[in-house]
C-alpha cells in the first residue's frame, strides 16, 4: 500500500494542472455540516452598520457636549445689540473705536518697555471683566435701563482711558526722540 506522500509525488503533473471539479467546495461544506454539525460562518454587514452608527451617535453627542459646555459663547451673556437696534449702533460705534485704538496701542506698546505692555493688557482685561458683569446683568434684566446706560458709560470711559493712555505714550515717544535728536546733533 502506498502512502499518500508517494501517491502525490507520483501524480505530481496531475495535482498541479487540474482544478477541481465544479461544485467541489460546496460539496466540501457540506461534508464539514455533516461532520462538525456546524454551519458555515456567514458574514452579515449587519452588525457592522449598528457599530458605525453607534460610533457616530457618540461622536455626534460627545461633540454638542462640548460645543455646548466650552466652546459655546456664555449664554448669560447679553449684548447692547440684542436690545434694540439704536444700541446696536452705539455698540457697534465703540467696538470700533477701542479695536481702533488697540490697535494703535499695539504699535505703539511693541517699541516701549515690556512690563508697561503687560501691565497695560491687564488692565484692559480687567475693564473687559467688568463689562461681562454688565452683560450677564443686563440678560437678569434686559430692560432696564441703568444697565443699559452703565455699559454706555464703560464704553465711553473705555475710550476715554484708552485715549489719554494714548496721548500719553505718544507724548513719551516724542520726548524720547527729541532726544535722541539733540543727542545727535550736539556730536
Amino acid at each position: 500500500m502506498k502512502t499518500i506522500d508517494e501517491i502525490i509525488r507520483s501524480n505530481r503533473d496531475f495535482f498541479e494542472d487540474a482544478e477541481p471539479s465544479e461544485g467541489h467546495l460546496k460539496r466540501f461544506e457540506r461534508k464539514l455540516e455533516i461532520r462538525f454539525g456546524v454551519g458555515t460562518v456567514k458574514r452579515s454587514i449587519g452588525p457592522y452598520i449598528l457599530k458605525a452608527a453607534v460610533i457616530t451617535l457618540l461622536v455626534t453627542l460627545s461633540s454638542l457636549w462640548t460645543w455646548e459646555n466650552f466652546i459655546r459663547p456664555d449664554r448669560n451673556r447679553m449684548a447692547l445689540s440684542d436690545v434694540s437696534p439704536q444700541y446696536k449702533e452705539v455698540e457697534n460705534y465703540y467696538i470700533h473705536q477701542v479695536n481702533l485704538m488697540e490697535s494703535e496701542l499695539s504699535t505703539l506698546t511693541l517699541t516701549n518697555d515690556p512690563a508697561h505692555s503687560e501691565m497695560l493688557k491687564k488692565e484692559m482685561k480687567s475693564m473687559d471683566s467688568v463689562y461681562v458683569q454688565l452683560q450677564k446683568d443686563l440678560n437678569a434684566n434686559p430692560n432696564d435701563e441703568r444697565i443699559i446706560n452703565a455699559m454706555i458709560e464703560h464704553y465711553q470711559t473705555k475710550v476715554e482711558v484708552m485715549s489719554y493712555i494714548l496721548n500719553q505714550l505718544k507724548e513719551l515717544r516724542n520726548e524720547t526722540q527729541n532726544t535722541m535728536e539733540d543727542e545727535k546733533v550736539s556730536i
